[in-house]
């Protein structure tokens, strides 16, 4: 049996004002949106950017700490990863049973990857 694979897609994080971090890293970075989510009274207007991360709207944030939502995570071997991860303690959220908080309150979104995409994003070596 081969070892579990799995990279981190995005990292969601709260930021007061969306469009001045879109505005940075469009400008500064040249990452476009990816998409976007507008306010729909339930839910904080979110926005995808190129290069995995997602922005959470919360005009009453004023960190740093509680900035972070959540680690979105690409998986293999989507069944497995929920089953491990039940063992170690990890309780499903009411988003899903993808949506776990790990003991020690970490939240992780758990995605299924296609076929060849985990191999992909993990044969890139950002330091060559």
């Amino acid at each position: 049996m081969s070892p579990p694979r799995a990279y981190v897609e995005h990292v969601a994080i709260r930021v007061p004002d969306v469009d001045r971090h879109v505005d940075f890293f469009r400008e500064v970075l040249g990452l476009a949106i990816r998409d976007e989510q507008p306010a729909d009274g339930a839910r904080p207007r979110q926005v995808w950017v190129l290069g995995s991360v997602q922005l959470i709207e919360d005009p009453n944030f004023v960190g740093p700490e509680g900035r972070l939502a959540h680690l979105g995570i690409m998986v293999d071997d989507y069944e497995g990863v929920l089953a491990r991860a039940a063992v170690w303690g990890a309780k499903a959220l009411p988003a899903g049973p993808n949506w776990l908080e790990l003991p020690g309150g970490l939240n992780v979104e758990i995605l299924q990857a296609s076929a060849g995409a985990v191999e992909a994003a993990l044969a890139i070596n950002p330091r060559a």
